[in-house]
């Protein structure tokens, strides 16, 4: 039967991984800067383990996402900036904060007599957090989006904040008119000529910049269907990996290797792994 382990037996955990004396001698090397490449590791896999709709992974991955925040914390207190408490704290008084229409009077425990509140909640929302950027110094309305998070991300999360005051397009027949001229720029981009090696650095800059745009407005056309661009693109490279290990069991089946192969071979490989 399992030990039944609280949160207070995961911080006494961590304290002891860290301990100087007997601890272990890797998670006592481990610093802010060092364990945050695993933070990300561990929110994909999360992701990873949702996607496959895994249950038992899913709770094993989350306990592991979990044990950055608890590794942070002890990070934390070690330098006396913050602990746990104070990250929950922290948490809970924000979260309250942003949910006025849940929360009288920002208090947890109270409630409303009645349960439908009338509020535009996405506009209260951005009006708070616009508040707390002023609070923090932040004056832009960009400012506090990490230039650090994925492209597709910084991307997503870039346009939303725009739309937020009304700076996009009011329909996806826009976005698309706008993808095909960026891909018509593009084109030109490619067209271009070069007869020396500044020439083809500015060409190469130039299809660069010109790509940026086209893949800019992919994202905004995903966010005006309601479509997760970050999610579309993990099904497009499942499917793409699906069906090339399609194609090459079918080579390996009929006795050839791939990269013996024609172009026209390789396509009608490809067809019939589509089929499969």
């Amino acid at each position: 039967m399992a030990i039944p382990y609280g949160l207070v037996d995961l911080l006494y955990l961590m304290r002891r991984l860290r301990d100087p004396k007997d601890g272990c001698p890797w998670d006592i090397k481990q610093s802010f800067k060092s364990i945050a490449p695993s933070t990300i590791e561990e929110a994909y896999e999360v992701v990873d383990a949702i996607e496959r709709e895994n249950m038992a992974d899913i709770k094993e991955e989350l306990g592991d996402l979990l044990f950055q925040v608890i590794f942070y914390a002890e990070l934390g207190r070690e330098q006396n900036a913050f602990d746990f408490d104070a990250i929950v704290a922290g948490l809970v008084q924000k979260l309250v904060r942003r949910h006025p229409h849940v929360f009288p009077d920002q208090k947890l425990y109270l409630r409303y007599d009645k349960a439908d509140v009338n509020v535009d909640v996405k506009a209260q929302w951005e009006a708070i957090k616009s508040g707390e950027r002023a609070d923090k110094g932040k004056a832009s309305l960009l400012s506090d989006i990490p230039v650090t998070l994925p492209a597709i991300t910084r991307a997503t999360k870039l346009q939303k904040r725009a739309a937020a005051v009304n700076f996009d397009w009011s329909s996806c027949t826009q976005v698309l008119e706008k993808l095909q001229e960026e891909i018509s720029e593009l084109q030109q981009a490619l067209s271009l000529s070069a007869t020396n090696s500044a020439q083809t650095q500015l060409r190469a800059s130039a299809i660069e910049n010109e790509l940026g745009d086209v893949l800019f407005t992919v994202i905004n056309l995903a966010r005006h269907i309601n479509v997760e661009p970050e999610t579309a693109l993990r099904g497009a490279n499942n499917k793409f990996t699906q069906r090339f290990n399609a194609m090459a069991a079918i080579a390996e089946q009929e006795g050839v290797l791939l990269d013996a192969l024609s172009a026209e071979q390789l396509d009608e490989l490809w067809l019939r792994s589509k089929q499969l």
